[in-house]
């Protein structure tokens, strides 16, 4: 076998074809990789070699069956295989070292591509920072695939006496395993068994496994095939030696065996093994326990599909492993669908947009790059969550504002196994809960709360409560209580409930307006004193640890609001100018809760402190800017302000605290107190303390969304109509419910850290061509000093020789 092997080398190596092959492969991948604009490593920007381990498949497709197409074909057309045969050699051994010849041609055919890597460590920035681990994994799944198409093209070169005919078939059945069975779950009558179609071909499993993400399953697959083609290429060259019964006998036998090793259980006890350097393939056990635990088929349909940017594709790419990986896991509870929006005429694109807008997705504009230059792109990065009747939205970019589009994109990346593991999670939950919003105390409309509440309807079942009509027994049913600006006092009685409901573990979130302040009324009046709200809830917030100031914060960091400023003729001018009684709350914080947040608006915001209490655990979530002042009570404020230049010595300061977390075991406020008058089935608590989380807020309007006064329809929450720009106000709703609603450790999937990888773009940019030649050129020069050496080498051998 060893004498075949080196002969199978030698042969290749000593004709100029083969060199030539090797060549052009070279060539094409480094043109491919690093020139041509839509895949190249330099445009894309990012230290990955993502796009090599991408195209690189589709030129082994050509490359294998052009190495292996003489390896058997060749010998039956010269004759030689029967003499092969005549030697003292078996079957198996001819068969197998072929194969390994192959396999090192192809394998030597990919070595010289090790350039990539080390132009990629040194053009990273910092230099080296790039993932090894990834890039190490990526090379293993890449060796396996060629041995499979080696294998491959072993078998269709036994068919055959002609090499021509050896590697179009070889070509063909290469296509067919690697991307025909992935083609052909998608048709109609595949889609019941979708899945085990797809698992049958080679793509699923190198997608794997080329991620840096190395599974028994992928690897048993792999070896699978490659012996199932050998025994087949044994079995076609010697069914003159044998009945053909034994050899079906065999093939068969074979058959069942490599299905049940990719079948069985037991490759489940090897696991996975993530060669990435972060981790960043490998869930935690909270999303694991979540989708092993479905009882019912739920279904992630992704709409971020098509012609994308680089860095939309790596976001789109990460989305689709997230989901796969999930699936994994979900006993086969969990399907998965990737559309693209934008496919089909101008008028199903049209229509397709409409849809996805009436179900709440919002498209995003892009600048795509063409021949002609740049064109817009709506392109929506969102996906669907859906179980029976129910779905949550979900929106895969997580914008902030200072940041890169880079690493906007990281941190939405980071993102996805919150996003999707949290939608799962209240999809598929036993007992839906109830949030309430209270009533009867001046709370905004329904109108003004709607995108509030339409959003925590995906976390369960919302409505209005009055706490005066409510029995005490009933508030248990109840798992989160929102206060949401109350203008009128709240009873004793009321008190008694809401003290009621936190000794059972209910949660609160107490967005409070202390000071009677409003935009409105400055605008009718110009002016308008500072006078705190008498709400009566002072002294239970003070027990619970927290104290709400009597003042508001004019903060430097602000949003703008449209105000008269004269006129030309009749015509008034409307001009935008900084309000500072809106600050942006910019999240500064460690709690998994702000990860990544994007400023959140409000208005006319207080401050809060938080009160030493036994047992209660106290987090400042929110903070003005450091560039903002105290205004306290009864001390006036005007329109007139956004015409004086602010004093930068006034506004520079500490920040201010305006909303904290607290949690534990809160006392018994009517401990030792008389039951309330209105309190007609009072319970002794004394000996009841349940857990219980609360948010305080010093301000209400952020949980108020604006309206259009047209049509009287809802904005979403967050949305200011006047600059047209998007603020986080809904995302921290989702988040602090999750919080309180939820086990800690769904929140705390928000803490995922995935480090952002990137080219040194000033390095690309003065050095493009340099590097671009490094990599085209070097490979093939690499080739050719070996083809220079191994000729002479031989030349000076069969010289001496004849001397």
């Amino acid at each position: 076998m060893l004498s075949i092997y080196i002969k199978e080398i030698a042969s290749y190596f000593n004709s100029l074809i083969g060199y030539l092959a090797i060549g052009l492969f070279l060539l094409i991948t480094g043109l491919l990789v690093w020139v041509f604009p839509e895949t190249s490593i330099l445009d894309a920007g990012y230290a990955s070699l993502d796009s090599f381990f991408a195209l690189t498949p589709y030129l082994l497709l050509f490359l294998a069956p052009a190495v292996c197409m003489r390896s058997i074909a060749g010998e039956k057309a010269d004759g030689t295989f029967e003499l092969l045969q005549s030697r003292p050699i078996t079957l198996p051994q001819i068969v197998i070292g072929k194969f390994l010849g192959g396999l090192t041609i192809v394998s030597l055919a990919i070595l010289p591509t090790v350039v990539y890597a080390v132009t990629i460590y040194y053009l990273a920035y910092p230099t080296g920072n790039m993932d090894l681990g990834a890039t190490v994994g990526s090379y293993i799944g890449l060796l396996f695939l060629a041995t499979t198409f080696v294998a491959i093209s072993i078998f269709c070169s036994a068919l055959t006496r002609n090499p021509i005919i050896a590697f179009l078939l070889a070509i063909s059945l290469c296509f067919l395993f690697f991307y025909g069975f992935d083609a052909l779950s998608q048709l109609n009558p595949f889609l019941f068994i979708e899945d085990l179609v797809k698992h049958i071909g080679i793509l699923a499993h190198y997608d794997s496994i080329s991620r840096g993400v190395v599974t028994a399953t992928d690897l048993v697959y792999f070896l699978s095939v490659q012996a199932l083609f050998l025994l087949l290429s044994i079995g076609h060259l010697g069914r003159q030696f044998r009945p053909r019964k034994k050899t079906l006998t065999v093939y068969f036998s074979f058959l069942i065996l490599i299905t049940l090793l990719n079948q069985t259980l037991v490759l489940q006890l090897f696991g996975r093994i993530d060669l990435t350097e972060d981790r960043r393939f490998t869930l935690t056990e909270t999303s694991k326990d979540i989708v092993s635990n479905l009882k019912e088929d739920t279904y992630i349909t992704i709409f971020l599909d098509g012609q994308l940017p680089a860095g939309f594709k790596r976001l789109r790419q990460a989305a689709i492993d997230m989901a796969y990986d999930l699936r994994s896991y979900s006993k086969g509870r969990l399907k998965v669908n990737v559309i693209d929006p934008s496919a089909g005429s101008q008028e199903e694109q049209k229509e397709y947009t409409e849809a996805l807008i009436a179900r709440g997705l919002y498209p995003t504009n892009l600048s795509v790059k063409t021949e002609s230059g740049f064109t817009q792109k709506l392109i929506f990065p969102s996906a669907i969550i859906s179980r029976g009747d129910h779905e949550i939205n979900v929106s895969l970019l997580q914008n902030k504002t200072g940041q890169t589009p880079e690493q906007v994109l990281n941190n939405s990346v980071q993102n996805l196994e919150y996003a999707f593991t949290s939608a799962i999670s209240k999809l598929n939950i036993d007992k839906i809960p109830y949030i309430a919003f209270t009533e009867g105390h001046g709370e905004p409309s329904d109108l003004e709360l709607y995108d509030a509440m339409q959003t925590l309807g995906a976390s369960g079942q919302v409505g209005r409560l009055h706490l005066d009509s409510i029995p005490l027994k009933n508030l248990k049913e109840i798992s989160l209580l929102i206060i949401a600006k109350p203008q009128t006092p709240f009873s004793e009685s009321e008190k008694y409930k809401l003290d009621y409901f936190v000794r059972y573990g209910g949660s609160i979130i107490w967005a409070i307006d202390q000071i009677d302040a409003s935009l409105d009324h400055l605008k009718k009046n110009g002016t308008q004193p500072l006078i705190g709200r008498e709400l009566n809830l002072d002294d239970q917030l003070f027990l619970y640890g927290a104290r709400l100031n009597y003042n508001i914060l004019a903060d430097l960091n602000c949003a703008q609001i449209p105000l008269s400023i004269g006129g030309i003729g009749r015509q008034t001018q409307i001009e935008m100018v900084p309000w500072y009684f809106f600050p942006i709350l910019m999240p500064t914080g460690n709690n998994a809760i702000l990860k990544n947040l994007d400023g959140i608006r409000a208005e006319f915001v207080g401050t809060v402190d938080t009160i030493a209490a036994a047992g209660i655990k106290k987090e400042i979530l929110l903070h003005s800017s450091p560039f903002s002042r105290l205004i306290n009570t009864p001390g006036p404020i005007s329109l007139q302000m956004v015409e004086e230049q602010p004093d930068p010595a006034k506004f520079r300061t500490t920040p201010k605290p305006v909303a904290a977390l607290l949690s534990g075991h809160f006392p018994y406020i009517y401990q030792n107190r008389p039951t309330p008058a209105g309190v007609t089935e009072a319970v002794d608590l004394s000996n009841i303390s349940e857990e219980a989380r609360m948010m305080v807020i010093a301000d209400g309007d952020w949980l108020i969304n604006q309206v259009n006064s047209k049509d009287q329809s809802p904005y979403p929450l967050g949305w200011d109509r006047y600059t047209e720009q998007q603020y986080a106000n809904k995302i921290f709703l989702e988040n602090t419910v999750d919080y309180l609603m939820n086990d800690e450790r769904l929140i705390s999937l928000r803490n995922r850290e995935i480090k952002l990888r990137l080219l040194d773009q000033a390095m690309v940019k003065s050095e493009k061509l340099k590097w671009q030649f490094i990599n085209v050129a070097l490979p093939i020069i690499i080739l050719m000093l070996i083809g220079l050496s191994q000729g002479y080498l031989r030349k000076r051998r069969y010289t001496r020789k004849k001397s």
